[in-house]
């Protein structure tokens, strides 16, 4: 029987002899990459493609008795330093990508033909070669991954990621040839015809790519807005100076007594202890305001919004929020939302040993209280493209950032007014197997980093809602959330994130 599989999900593989194939409405053909635990190749050897069809334990086949391109795997015959087998799909001509037609469908059988697993690799847009499966080891055994990531770039953003190093041409292309050597002196002059000469580099791998998504253009110049009028905070009311003060005590000149019986008496002599020197505030004065110095006698309190400063991170609290307006009174324009975790260690008898854990990222765009977009591994980019996710990360391997989204402010639509950031366990793990979980807001402009929160402590949840940007009136702002939520995706998480938004 078939497995249907979805991105990021993988199988245990009872055969060792593999057939790939790839369903394209359009001309494509298939390669392979053989990579260690680096993710790199040993050599160029270890890409297999045209016109290099054959690599230990894999071979490509070309297009032959109405048979579509294939890949197979003799997997018990992969050398032992090779940790995964990526089967790459690439289309052929320049300026073609498999956001303009069907999404790609992905077929693996045994040698008989035998159909093992399907794949449709939805979400695809700007991408003109894409890894769409890999075979990999995971303690001794071989298992199959639905993998769909792409690269716009083409082959020369593929090969340079995995470290190979090849011309131009791809592998739906013949490499270049040499000139053919000149004829002896005796002879008269040769002159190479056109059929001889090398072939032009084809328009689609002439270079890597240029061109950013959406997302990720530097946005236009930002007109600072005029610096807000500086003067004197407004006076404070005097109807709530100091109510139920102590006998004896005398208001504030600044301040005059209400009329008689707009507040409670005063209670009865010795209700109140007598009230220490310092407690009350000189005159005029009133508790320090956020972000101030605290008054000589008083403890800091923390502050209840901090100010976004590139290169001087705010470590935010649970609730707390964070001004995206600068300090000199611009807005930011294109931040990213980080998201990091490490995969607990387990001790054993036999030692220790890291437990792979998919976690998702993604945001979810609500107008009022409706989710209206969403951005996560199966849709990177929102519709608007105002908000791109960079690529799914199934292990949480490395130190940094795990998964990225990109938010560019100023194209955000104007009926959207919240932005959640949330991340889910795919395969069900709860928090308490997850360490060093974080969010982090980055401005991209300066890349310098403005808000970072951690979760301390495991929770039993499959799910975090971890922040929200939000609109205040004409400004942009982000509270840290940190609520934790069961869901294997941000779409089980919509009733909890409307309720949010209340």
């Amino acid at each position: 029987m078939s497995t249907a599989l979805v991105k990021g999900q993988n199988m245990s593989l009872a055969v060792r002899q593999l057939r790939v194939t790839v369903q394209v409405a359009h001309a494509a053909d298939l390669s392979a990459l053989l990579v260690t635990t680096s993710g790199k190749v040993r050599s160029d050897a270890d890409f297999v493609f045209f016109n290099q069809p054959n690599g230990p334990g894999v071979t490509c086949q070309q297009p032959a008795g109405g048979q579509p391109w294939r890949v197979d795997l003799d997997l018990d015959r992969v050398p032992a330093d090779i940790d995964k087998v990526r089967v790459v799909s690439s289309l052929d001509g320049g300026n073609v990508r498999f956001g303009q037609f069907a999404p790609p469908i992905v077929q693996v059988a045994d040698q008989g033909g035998t159909p093992i697993a399907s794949y449709t690799m939805t979400g695809l847009d700007r991408e003109s070669i894409v890894i769409a499966v890999e075979a990999y080891r995971r303690q001794g055994q071989w298992k199959l991954r639905a993998v769909g990531q792409g690269y716009a770039g083409g082959l020369a953003d593929l090969v340079t990621d995995h470290g190979v190093s090849v011309d131009d041409a791809g592998p739906s292309q013949p490499a270049p040839q040499a000139t053919p050597a000149q004829p002896a002196p005796a002879q008269p002059a040769y002159q190479a015809p056109a059929a001889y000469q090398a072939p032009p580099t084809p328009p689609a791998y002439q270079q890597p790519y240029q061109q950013q998504p959406p997302a990720y253009q530097q946005p236009p110049a930002y007109q600072a807005p005029q610096a807000p009028p500086t003067g004197p905070m407004p006076t404070v009311p005097p109807q709530q100076p100091y109510p139920n003060q102590p006998p004896g005590y005398q208001q504030p000149p600044a301040y005059p007594q209400p009329p008689t019986g707009q507040f409670p008496s005063q209670p009865p002599t010795g209700q109140f202890p007598p009230q220490p020197t310092g407690q009350f505030p000189p005159t005029g004065q009133f508790p320090p305001q956020p972000g101030q110095p605290p008054q000589p006698g008083q403890p800091p309190q923390p502050p209840a919004e901090a100010v976004a400063q590139p290169g001087r991170p705010v470590s935010l609290q649970k609730g707390q929020r964070i001004s995206l307006q600068k300090q000199d009174g611009s807005q930011l324009t294109l931040v990213r939302m980080g998201l990091g975790w490490d995969p607990i260690k387990k001790r054993g008898l036999f030692g220790s040993r890291e437990i792979e854990i998919d976690l998702d990222a993604s945001a979810v765009l609500f107008a009022e209280h409706q989710p209206v977009d969403i951005a996560f591994y199966n849709h990177l980019r929102s519709n608007d493209g105002s908000v791109m996710h960079t690529g799914d990360n199934r292990t949480g391997a490395g130190d940094g950032d795990d998964e990225s989204i990109m938010v560019e402010l100023t194209r955000v639509p104007a009926h959207v007014n919240v932005i959640f950031f949330v991340v889910t366990s795919y395969e069900g793990h709860t928090f308490q197997q997850v360490e060093n979980a974080f969010c982090r807001l980055v401005d991209e402009t300066s890349r310098g980093e403005l808000a970072r929160y951690t979760l301390s402590g495991g929770s039993p949840y499959t799910a975090m809602i971890m922040a929200k940007v939000y609109r205040d009136g004409a400004a942009w702002k982000m509270q840290a959330i940190g609520e934790g939520a069961q869901g294997r995706t941000p779409l089980d998480l919509v009733p909890h994130l409307t309720r949010l938004t209340y």
